[in-house]
């Protein structure tokens, strides 16, 4: 069974009201999620200072959540195939809020890490089916924009989630400050639940492996695949290990300004919508390939020891990212066939990315610093571009849904 797209005179289309509610209630949840997912970032010097833990085993605060993200993301998009769009993601957003607030509460490293996995089971139910709701809901017109936005939101959302843990825990401590994000995210899945419309091009279907299973024989989709974990492995790792440069010599900042660094995450916010109105007028492929030189010059900044100069280039990492990840989710779900499955399948490897990714990023900078982990970012990033550049030749599927602009 496919998921077609909706007749035109039913899709949202951008500027009508249902479109409005949609994009709102996305904003909302991915804000919640990935303020949520990301928010113990800045807080890693801090655990491994308290904690007595190295950068690596620090890093495990995340690796974890991703991990178990990217394990759940597939068998919960399959399930929505059945349960519907609308229940999986709900149930999401409020078990992810209830876990960060016992989160806060944790007695040890051990216990933390434990639920950090079962929340990254939990916040698996937006990303795994977001994607899918809105190729059945909203107009092919209008779907790069919403993509965008959806995007943006998670960019926001994990600027936030940074920003509240770095200044709070100056103030009261990291417990306060994840308690803090808990309720936050809590308040937007309430949002979500308010304004968000129902599904009305959702129709049921059994659950197949063999549709999973399609998913990989396109060799397309395959490197679009490896291209988000290429790209979420680079940027997990800059963002896991900036703070400890940041906190340490020559910078010595405090931790509320580490977090306020964070706000480099409104680079994507802003190049999340662009991406996906420069896709909906050209070509993905060129888009894609900019936005990896945009991230190369940024690492090549942020070896400087000028802090001006590292922000500079954590804007421009950022803002490439956030595009590349526009253009390539959305390149998925146009491109596949059954597009639910195809976009799980592609967060699977993204967060499969960020968990790894995450980890070696920590050896590298045990074992060199700055430089060791600019190194490795850096190879990741032209491994996508060189996946990027293998996409000229790339065919259109053979039962695309929608036009696919390449």
């Amino acid at each position: 069974m496919t998921v077609t797209q909706a007749p035109e005179e039913i899709a949202h289309r951008r500027g009508s009201k249902g479109f409005r509610r949609i994009n709102l209630a996305l904003f909302a949840a991915g804000l919640a999620t990935f303020m949520v997912l990301y928010c113990v970032q800045p807080l890693l010097p801090v655990f491994a200072k308290d904690f007595g833990l190295t950068p690596t085993e620090s890093s495990l605060a995340i690796s974890v959540a991703t991990g178990a993200l990217a394990v759940a993301i597939v068998p919960l998009s399959m399930l929505s195939e059945r349960w519907g769009r609308m229940p999986v993601m709900t149930a999401s957003l409020f078990a992810t809020a209830l876990l960060q607030i016992a989160v806060a509460v944790s007695p040890n490293f051990t216990v933390l890490l434990v639920l950090r996995a079962l929340q990254g089971l939990a916040v698996a139910g937006l990303p795994a089916v977001a994607m899918a709701y809105l190729a059945e809901e909203v107009h092919r017109g209008s779907l790069g924009f919403a993509v965008g936005l959806y995007i943006g939101g998670n960019s926001i959302g994990g600027m936030a989630g940074r920003v509240i843990t770095g200044l709070v825990t100056d103030l009261g401590g990291w417990r306060w400050a994840i308690g803090v994000v808990g309720v936050a995210s809590l308040g937007c899945a309430l949002l979500f639940r308010a304004v968000m419309p129902s599904s009305a091009n959702f129709r049921p279907k059994p659950i197949r492996l063999r549709t999973l299973a399609g998913c990989f024989r396109d060799s397309g989709l395959i490197r679009l695949y490896l291209i988000g974990m290429l790209l979420m492995g680079s940027f997990v790792t800059i963002y896991n290990y900036l703070g400890f440069r940041l906190t340490a010599a020559p910078f010595g900042l405090s931790q509320a300004i580490v977090g306020l660094i964070s706000v480099a995450y409104l680079a994507g916010t802003v190049s999340s919508p662009v991406a996906g109105r420069l896709v909906d007028r050209y070509s993905r492929r060129q888009v894609l390939w900019g936005t990896a030189v945009v991230s190369v010059v940024g690492l090549g900044l942020m070896l400087s020891d000028d802090l001006v100069l590292v922000v500079a280039g954590l804007l421009l990492v950022t803002a490439g990212f956030f595009a590349g990840h526009t253009v390539a989710s959305g390149w998925v779900s146009a491109r596949a066939a059954h597009p639910a499955q195809a976009s799980a399948s592609y967060q699977l490897c993204y967060y499969l990315g960020s968990s790894v990714g995450g980890s070696v990023g920590g050896l590298a900078f045990s074992g060199g610093g700055w430089v060791a982990v600019t190194a490795f970012t850096a190879a990741l990033t032209l491994g996508m571009l060189a996946l990027g550049l293998s996409l000229r030749k790339l065919a259109p599927a053979a039962r695309n849904r929608l036009p696919v602009t390449a």
